[in-house]
């Protein structure tokens, strides 16, 4: 088995780089993306949200086959809704849209818009290999993950596994990332499998999409 290359770690304040990189290897991990006065804002908002029951359990397909299927995922999710954001998600939107302009001016993408949401997976929940690009859809075209984990070790588990060859796919080489506090993962919805593996612990996360228009 290869080697996959693993990103530099672009400095996240400099979102060009970041650019770069998505161009160089189709995905990017930088740590301590989100600022840290912003991301403890969100992580307080979110331990109120998630014990008051305003998730709901993740669902798979689209549409009129959109069903919760808990042996493919088992986390739950709270949409965001631009147009209604609270002070401690719009920091985060904010920074989501710097880097939209971002990847738009360095590798013109035409991306038009974001889709997020708020995920809690719940100790020893998971989310098996997947593509994040519906098959009727080629609309999403960058997916992104902020993770919202203070405090977070080795030990809790957690990681993001990407199968880093997009020819090989599940029988290629992987990475696992740890969802540590602040760190953005960024990649091309299309190209690369991904799985959450179990958690020893609540896993908090802001997973979003950046759109083409029309698709």
């Amino acid at each position: 088995m290869t080697t996959p290359r693993v990103a530099g770690h672009p400095a996240a304040s400099d979102l060009s780089a970041l650019a770069s990189e998505l161009a160089a290897t189709g995905y990017v991990i930088a740590p301590d993306f989100l600022p840290r006065e912003a991301g403890g804002a969100l992580v307080t908002e979110i331990e109120t949200l998630w014990h008051d029951g305003t998730y709901r359990a993740a669902a798979v397909g689209r549409g009129g086959e959109k069903q919760v299927r808990a042996e493919i995922r088992s986390d739950h999710v709270r949409w965001l809704d631009p147009t209604d954001l609270t002070a401690a998600q719009q920091g985060y939107w904010d920074r989501m849209e710097d880097l939209r302009t971002a990847l738009n001016r360095e590798l013109f993408l035409g991306l038009f818009d974001l889709e997020a949401h708020l995920a809690c997976f719940p100790a020893g929940a998971h989310y098996k290999a997947h593509l994040d690009r519906h098959r009727e859809s080629e609309a999403r075209l960058v997916s992104t993950i902020v993770y919202l984990n203070p405090e977070w070790s080795t030990d809790d588990g957690g990681e993001l596994r990407i199968y880093t060859d997009r020819e090989a796919g599940l029988n290629g080489p992987s990475l696992d990332v740890a969802p540590a506090f602040g760190k953005l993962v960024l990649f091309l919805s299309g190209d690369f499998w991904h799985e959450v593996l179990p958690s020893r612990r609540e896993r908090h996360s802001i997973t979003g999409w950046f759109r083409r228009r029309g698709e």
